[in-house]
């Protein structure tokens, strides 16, 4: 079928589509602006609301290597190594303008990051974290939408604000942390 026939195909059932019923074919720009208004009229409106990406934890084995890597190697302002005992982590953050990296560190020897590196030797992504507007109302309806999380009460994170970790299992196979804005 050359693309000429096929053209002259669509304009003939788009045709018989927009005569049928009452119901007229809206154009692509229309269903673009139309979609989004139809969707979030189903969704109740929340006590709490998602804010921006604070940041993408990444695991390493070597921390040294791996803050030289993002700071000589591809010119990134890093913070200093800080030690959360707390969360069984060393951690240091990159800079990214927009977002940024927190690179893992095992601290002591019950460490999550430790089984992680266990599993993943070489490292990688261990989880995102989402800035929420109310940390509270988000756990109080999230345990009420049935997603597990990781304590029962939220802990002071690497910015000194409550964090919150959501099972992956709950959250498409991703370890998603929610923090108090």
């Amino acid at each position: 079928m050359t693309a000429k026939m096929a053209s002259s195909l669509l304009k003939v059932a788009v045709t018989g589509l927009s005569r049928c019923a009452r119901h007229s074919v809206p154009s692509m720009r229309a269903l673009s602006l139309t979609v989004p208004v139809t969707v979030s009229k189903g969704v109740p409106q929340s006590l709490w609301k998602l804010g921006r990406l604070n940041h993408v934890a990444i695991a390493v084995p070597d921390l040294e290597k791996a803050t030289a890597l993002y700071r000589d190697v591809l010119g990134a302002q890093v913070s200093a190594t800080v030690p959360l005992p707390e969360h069984g982590v060393y951690t240091v953050f990159v800079e990214l303008g927009n977002t940024k990296l927190e690179l893992l560190h095992p601290l002591g020897e019950k460490s999550p990051i430790a089984g992680f590196l266990q599993k993943n030797k070489a490292g990688g992504m261990h989880h995102i974290c989402i800035e929420v507007d109310d940390i509270n109302a988000a756990i109080v309806d999230l345990k009420e939408k049935k997603i597990r999380l990781l304590s029962p009460e939220p802990r002071i994170g690497a910015h000194g604000k409550p964090v919150m970790f959501l099972h992956p299992k709950d959250c498409d196979g991703v370890l998603v942390e929610i923090e108090q804005a």
